[in-house]
């Protein structure tokens, strides 16, 4: 299908003057300075982004459809944006870029909601598919969803994806394409028990773009999620638990299999806030992309928020960590305030071999329509990539 059929659809949903009951503007904005100190590199990374995305939004019924521009501009550019070549400074990754963020048409029923065109697809925690929100680009796809509910406590969940739209944006290239075409399969099949949510997961990743790692990204992935919360008193206890199965598909030229699993705790006493987790992304023989991986994933919540996993080490990744910190509903005139740490501890999965340690730190508020946010990461090297350091100052601003 070409890459033009999501907008057409939609201005023809815009069109149709029944369409015309509920009009509503899509406006929000982003200023940021991120900066990362990496050893190796001469100099540092220093960057102050503009990231604005304006559209609208139109209903009518069980019928709506939008449309929303974005684009992101460089006010202080000083840092390599992973598409002009610059060996001197450390990897940003919001290069400049200007395009059509969303543009699709939907249908909501009792039981059923239909999306066509170019949209956010958020699955469960991103673990496997995201929105890559972290970004200034985003992420979004080409696709057809359907999310149905047959029965009570029963949904499914089947998109056929036919592009992604990255967030290197229209400037992508080589491996690090603005879009890449495919045939890409994302199933789910959810049932909610008293204790959680029970889900079987089917992911089929067919990419046809050569340049973005030779086709090696293109996998199958079969898997089970459990995830849940329970209240004790006044606190809160949350878990979940995962395993899949990844091996080769289409034209992967590696032969593989490599599994998935997780496991994780949080406990919320209506202010300290705890976590501990493990999470091991299995490898196969230790050849490059024979380990699991997650190319449609909102990459930059696991694993670290310097991101020096992406993609993931041929030896697999072992994750252990916990969390620490507090959440105020309203501290003065600010909402949903809130500190938080986290540790990990990254090993390989072959050979087990130590690839260092990371601190990351995060406070954040909401004053109005604004959200702020500070944050910053620390990773220390031992047997994979090199000591880095990053910050953000962060605004964040919707109507």
């Amino acid at each position: 299908m070409p890459r033009i059929a999501p907008a057409t659809l939609l201005l023809l949903g815009l069109a149709s003057p029944a369409m015309a009951q509920s009009v509503k503007p899509l406006v929000d904005a982003r200023l940021r300075y991120e900066h990362a100190d990496q050893d190796g590199l001469p100099r540092d990374a220093d960057g102050v982004t503009a990231r604005v995305r304006a559209g609208l939004s139109v209903s009518d019924g069980r019928w709506s459809a939008l449309a929303e521009a974005q684009g992101n501009l460089a006010i202080v550019g000083d840092y390599f944006d992973g598409l002009h070549p610059d060996a001197t400074r450390p990897l940003i990754a919001d290069p400049q870029s200007i395009g059509l963020y969303r543009a699709q048409v939907q249908y909501r029923a009792p039981g059923m909601t239909l999306t066509a065109g170019r949209q956010r697809i958020v699955i469960d925690d991103e673990r496997f598919v995201g929105a890559a929100a972290i970004r200034n680009n985003g992420q979004t796809f080409d696709a057809v969803r359907a999310e149905l509910t047959p029965a009570k406590g029963l949904k499914a969940d089947v998109t056929y994806a036919w592009a992604v739209h990255t967030v290197w944006g229209i400037d992508g290239t080589a491996a690090r394409q603005g879009v890449i075409e495919g045939n890409n399969i994302l199933a789910n099949l959810g049932y909610a028990t008293p204790l959680g949510m029970l889900t079987g997961f089917a992911y089929l990743v067919d990419q046809d773009e050569a340049a973005v790692q030779a086709y090696r990204l293109s996998s199958q992935t079969y898997g089970l999620r459990f995830a849940g919360s329970r209240a004790i008193g006044k606190a809160k206890l949350g878990y979940q638990a995962s395993w899949a199965r990844q091996s080769d598909h289409g034209r992967n030229p590696n032969d593989y299999s490599a599994d998935y699993w997780l496991a994780d705790a949080s406990l919320d006493l209506a202010g300290p806030r705890l976590g501990l987790g493990y999470e091991v992304l299995g490898a196969d023989d230790g050849r490059p992309f024979t380990s699991f991986q997650t190319p449609f994933a909102a990459v930059f919540k696991f694993n670290g928020w310097a991101e020096k996993f992406t993609p993931k080490p041929a030896d697999g990744l072992r994750d252990l960590y916990a969390s620490g910190g507090w959440g105020w509903k309203q501290v003065g005139q600010a909402k949903n305030v809130s500190v938080q740490a986290i540790w990990h501890r990254f090993e390989s999965d072959r050979l087990v071999r130590h690839y260092g340690d990371e601190l990351n730190f995060l406070a954040q508020a909401t004053l109005g329509r604004t959200t702020a946010s500070v944050r910053y990461a620390d990773y220390r090297a031992d047997r994979f990539a090199t000591d880095t350091r990053k910050f953000w100052l962060q605004l964040d601003w919707t109507i």
